[in-house]
């Protein structure tokens, strides 16, 4: 599975039934795995001695599980859930009849965008396991590293940014719509300075 070393292949099904027990879940998180979730199974574990890449001080191994979905349209606190129970660094591939995408949980739950299941691949590019898992949350997210930062400055960089952005559209929406040019006049004012604190982020 993604084009990952013969080596790694393992065939371990994780029964949902197991899961719940383990990790003493609530009837509301069991409901939400039951109505998104078929199968999980891991299927790849990467370690030093399968892949013959040295362990990093944070990440000694990771594993590849298969999560097989009912719909596309699954709650995204079923994946999340999973991704913090499992105590070992996971990237999941969430499957869907012929399309897939690759999640993992780091700060937040990110995912790849749906695609054919055949068209993913995952290099273990690094030399420890450190930074193989960072250039594997780099591919997920999507992230571009700007100069000076560490993937998680910036990711909160990132984050920041989004939140900015989504709060501007949110007052132009609501300065469009407004009559009082005195109100008017303020949410643009408003709109100036979140633009001005944007562009320091």
């Amino acid at each position: 599975m993604l084009g990952l070393p013969k080596a790694t292949e393992l065939h371990k099904q994780l029964p949902k039934k197991a899961f719940y027990a383990k990790f003493q879940m609530n009837t509301a998180a069991k409901e939400r795995i039951d109505a998104d979730i078929s199968k999980i199974a891991i299927v790849n574990e990467i370690s030093p001695a399968k892949v013959h890449i040295a362990e990093g001080e944070k990440v000694k191994t990771f594993f590849v599980a298969q999560v097989t979905l009912k719909k596309k349209d699954f709650d995204e606190r079923t994946i999340a859930t999973i991704a913090k129970l499992i105590p070992q660094n996971m990237l999941l591939v969430l499957e869907c009849k012929e399309e897939a995408k690759l999640a993992l949980y780091h700060i937040k739950l990110m995912q790849t965008p749906w695609q054919p299941k055949e068209s993913f691949s995952v290099e273990l590019k690094g030399a420890t396991l450190d930074a193989v898992w960072e250039n594997i949350i780099i591919q997920v997210c999507g992230v571009q590293i700007e100069s000076g930062n560490t993937l998680d400055e910036q990711l909160k960089v990132d984050d920041k940014r989004q939140m900015l952005e989504k709060e501007i559209t949110r007052l132009d929406k609501l300065a469009r719509k407004e009559k009082e040019p005195k109100k008017k006049f303020e949410l643009a004012q408003q709109i100036n300075k979140i633009k001005k604190e944007l562009e320091g982020v």
